[in-house]
């Protein structure tokens, strides 16, 4: 009964049990991974053994029938693995979360529910206002890939890729040398008594570094050119062992190619790569030389370079044998395809874990900075400032 003084109950004054935030329980997360449609796109997103980690963690997986095929995963592979199949594009796209190696197409966008998360490559050098348009008019949140940090700064997904395009670099002037491909009949290989190959590697970031070390491994004489002494020094290191390096000086660069018999340019810019070699230097090389221009996605840093595809990869110029192709790790879907799996599965379980992504982003801030649309929002400076539109600052929006 309440007092006739105090307008509160005696059980209303005594101390009451303090009600702490809880956070969100585990969330279940239902992923679709469609078919990859891009012209000589191969890879999954995906491996069976990853769909089975998530499925055994409780999440679901439904995944459009041959999506895996390009990386030689069946539709039973997934199946056991605890994946869903269907035939059923529009089922697929219709999923809360959409996993893409490629950016989605316009028409692929109007298969999208609204408030769905997008995780794929973004390629902002490939896209037009229009997809941003679409992604906010469906209010969808947005990560791109190659934009994911992990603990230690570094951009993962774009570091395997490289790693898989410095080696694959070697690789392929490797079968372009040989008489099969008439080429001059060289083969990489330290053969007692006959001359190394002389390979010149422009750039000393990951790419460089890891078509060197495959480089030297078979037995190759390598020239490192990059103008950054602190990764000539970081590559020297990481390969083990003291190897010819140097600053991008014209005299040095042009007498190296002239004596090279594969040249494999690795360089990026901020906009486009800039053009270390230029017509003259390639004209002074051997007749049958390898040209490998991994940055060509970025515009190429040779000045003789054309874009080619896996279809008809190289062109004879200046009698120098050029290999453009901008999307090398597609050549070896079955690698790139478990490299990025790796990448995304540990994400995809911490989201789970965490409740869902708005906590994941709350606290990872590499995750976050992957984030390029939240509901609809473009939180992305530089797509703002590259196709001239409004954008707000992700750290206003989640708190």
């Amino acid at each position: 009964m309440a007092n006739p003084i105090s307008p509160f109950t005696k059980q209303q004054l005594l101390p009451q049990e303090e009600k702490l935030e809880i956070l969100k329980q585990k969330g279940e997360l239902f992923i679709g991974i469609p078919k990859e449609t891009a012209y000589q796109e191969k890879r999954v997103c995906l491996t069976p053994d990853a769909v089975y980690a998530l499925t055994s963690n409780g999440h679901r997986v439904l995944i459009e029938a041959g999506a895996g095929e390009g990386a030689n995963f069946t539709d039973k592979d997934y199946s056991e693995a605890g994946a869903k199949i269907t035939n059923d594009t529009a089922k697929v796209f219709a999923c809360p979360m959409i996993l893409k190696v490629e950016p989605p197409t316009l028409e692929q966008i109007k298969l999208i529910n609204p408030q769905t998360i997008l995780i794929s490559a973004l390629q902002i050098k490939t896209q037009s206002k229009k997809y941003f348009e679409a992604l906010a008019s469906k209010r969808i949140t947005a990560l791109a890939f190659e934009f994911i940090r992990d603990a230690d700064g570094a951009y993962p997904a774009v570091k395997s890729l490289s790693e898989i395009a410095g080696t694959a670099s070697v690789l392929i002037a490797s079968e372009l040398l040989s008489n099969a491909n008439s080429g001059n009949g060289l083969m990489f290989g330290n053969i007692s008594g006959v001359p190394p190959l002389e390979v010149v590697i422009l750039g000393a970031g990951t790419v460089g570094e890891f078509a060197g070390r495959s480089a030297l491994g078979l037995g190759a004489n390598v020239k490192v050119f990059d103008n950054s002494i602190t990764k000539l020094r970081r590559i020297q290191e990481h390969l083990g062992r003291p190897l010819y390096t140097s600053t991008v000086q014209p005299k040095n660069l042009t007498k190296a190619l002239k004596r090279c018999d594969v040249v494999i340019g690795a360089v990026r810019g901020n906009n486009r790569s800039p053009i270390i070699v230029t017509e003259a230097m390639v004209e002074g090389m051997k007749k049958g030389a390898i040209i490998i221009d991994v940055s060509i996605d970025m515009g190429g840093c040779f000045e003789t370079s054309e874009v080619t595809s896996h279809k008809k990869p190289t062109f004879i110029k200046h009698g120098v044998v050029h290999y453009c192709v901008p999307n090398i790790p597609a050549r070896y879907s079955k690698t790139a395809s478990v490299s990025i799996s790796n990448i995304f599965t540990p994400y995809l379980l911490k989201i789970g874990e965490d409740g869902g992504l708005e906590n994941s982003i709350r606290f990872d801030r590499g995750l976050k900075n992957g984030l390029y649309f939240y509901h609809g929002i473009l939180t992305s400076k530089s797509v703002g400032e590259w196709f001239d539109l409004d954008y707000s600052d992700v750290n206003l929006l989640i708190f």
